[in-house]
């Protein structure tokens, strides 16, 4: 949108006088005595001036209407020719489009697509990301007209779904892009590259924000991890979270991500969770007890752990026998799982399993008795489906 000004002067100085002065007025400040010479002189003066005024303007018109006729306000007039790739990312408004037009050299001048888009809100509200083909030297309202009709628009959509692993994230990245995965793996390295915060310690785990992405088709490795980076970023601080807690609430978000099916189940799971490592003693002396960090840290995508991964003292994520958070995120969690985090459920809880591993249906526990029962039903429930169960 240009920004509108109010000049209540003029460039000359003071401004013109009223044109409703009155005729007495006038009359009064005229000179008490004039002469015939005097008029003729006068008169012969003003011809001269004029003829010197003509002079004068014919020679500085180009210069003055350069004055108020600025570049920002050229169009092209021709329906331009070479095709070249317009990129309108998410987020970006229209002075951001405007600036990327005119780098690109499809407009002449920002203010010249200005004026069309705001003379048109609600079609310029309505342009979407997107990778556009446009013409270099193209007239303010033919680009406009391109970027409005979605017919035009080239989405290369990309969709990361909740709860994938980083690994995971890059493999889903590659496919859809055609770039190696180790160029992920590479990218994810350069912290400050890809805008980690420093919470993160490094690690980029929890910090990929599942969602759809339209990237254009030159965006890099490092570009879509950034993205990816900033919307995590934006999702903790529309919650609400600090900046000195956005690890703890990833790394509770993550284990509510990878252990809830239903929305209605997160905010009790992380009120169990919280609950366990809130609590020294019994029943559950600060351990999680997560299957879903303990495969995690062995590296297996598993729906229970073998006996042997949960004795495994050497996996730091083996919240089985290590009170308290697991060292980082074991997911990359969306924005239910953080809320849920943000904003859990009051209860009582200390258990929680799903008796259902196809619908998700869970039943929580106070006590170790009330959760044996339960652990039961989805023993008889696996007993009899076991393909449910993965076994």
């Amino acid at each position: 949108m240009t920004k509108q000004h109010d000049f209540t002067e003029t460039i000359f100085g003071e401004p013109p006088a009223s044109p409703h002065r009155r005729r007495g007025d006038l009359l009064r400040h005229r000179p008490p005595h004039r002469s015939n010479r005097r008029w003729l002189v006068l008169l012969l003066a003003i011809v001269l001036v004029g003829g010197a005024g003509y002079g004068a303007y014919s020679v500085l018109s180009p210069m003055v209407s350069g004055l108020f006729t600025t570049a920002e306000a050229a169009d092209f007039v021709g329906p331009g020719e070479g095709e070249v790739e317009v990129v309108v990312e998410p987020g970006q408004t229209g002075e951001d489009v405007a600036t990327t037009l005119r780098a690109a050299g499809v407009v002449k001048s920002r203010t010249a697509y200005l004026e069309v888009a705001t003379s048109d809100p609600k079609r310029a509200a309505a342009i979407q990301p997107g990778t556009y083909l446009l013409f270099k030297g193209m007239t303010a309202q033919a680009a406009f007209d391109t970027l409005a009709d979605p017919a035009n628009r080239d989405v290369n959509r990309t969709t990361v779904r909740e709860g994938l692993w980083a690994t995971e994230t890059y493999a889903v990245l590659s496919k859809q892009t055609g770039i190696p995965v180790k160029q992920y793996v590479a990218a994810a390295k350069d912290i400050d590259g890809i805008g980690l915060p420093k919470e993160a310690g490094g690690k980029v785990e929890g910090w990929l924000f599942p969602s759809s992405y339209e990237f254009g088709e030159k965006a890099t490795a490092q570009q879509q991890l950034t993205a990816m980076v900033a919307l995590t970023v934006k999702a903790l601080d529309d919650a609400g979270v600090a900046p000195q807690d956005r690890q703890k609430v990833l790394i509770l978000a993550s284990l509510v991500e990878a252990e809830a099916k239903l929305d209605v189940d997160r905010p009790k799971i992380a009120r169990v969770f919280l609950n366990r490592i809130e609590t020294d003693g019994p029943p559950a002396y600060g351990l999680i007890e997560s299957d879903a960090a303990v495969s995690y840290g062995a590296k297996r995508r598993l729906l229970f752990p073998t006996e042997a991964e949960l004795a495994d003292a050497g996996n730091p994520y083996n919240t089985r026998l290590h009170p308290g958070l697991p060292p980082g995120p074991i997911s990359n969690p969306g924005v239910a799982s953080i809320d849920a985090v943000v904003n859990p459920a009051d209860g009582p809880w200390f258990f929680f399993v799903a008796v259902n591993p196809i619908t998700g249906e869970t039943k929580y526990g106070t006590t170790l008795a009330e959760h044996d029962a339960n652990v039961a039903e989805l023993k008889a429930y696996c007993k009899a489906t076991p393909k449910d169960c993965g076994q």
